[in-house]
């Protein structure tokens, strides 16, 4: 459960509630990431309507723990009191982690047939709505 206790972590440091593993959200993130092994393209599934979605992708082998860190980072560029991102940067990977209203994730890992990795997560309820802040 390293996904969990990587989201967990990160959702402490800002005063949200724990994250649960949900298999049905699970099966979906593995689904996908299924259909993505021939290369390994960053498009979103869309979540079925029903999920929030983070994905990462590497050249090198990825660990759970290394994709939802560098959504984390994203932090970084997140200024919370303007609910903004800086200028150019995406935040969006680190809100959904810590948006209180996203209760379970499932997260899936393939390697992709040109070696690299790709993890999806997904989040029931989705998170980011917009002018709404994350926790």
């Amino acid at each position: 459960m390293d996904y969990v206790n990587a989201h967990n972590s990160a959702r402490a440091t800002v005063g949200v509630g724990p994250v649960t593993w949900d298999n049905t959200v699970a099966a979906f993130a593995q689904n996908y990431a299924n259909q993505r092994i021939g290369d390994c393209p960053l498009i979103h599934s869309g979540g079925g309507g029903k999920y929030g979605e983070n994905l990462a992708w590497s050249n090198a082998d990825l660990l759970g723990t290394d994709a939802v860190k560098m959504w984390v980072d994203k932090k970084a560029d997140y200024d919370y009191n303007s609910n903004t991102c800086a200028a150019g940067k995406v935040c969006s990977h680190y809100t959904q982690v810590v948006w209180r209203d996203s209760v379970c994730i499932g997260c899936a890992k393939v390697r992709c047939n040109n070696g690299g990795t790709f993890i999806g997560c997904n989040y029931a309820p989705p998170g980011n709505y917009v002018r709404q802040k994350p926790y």
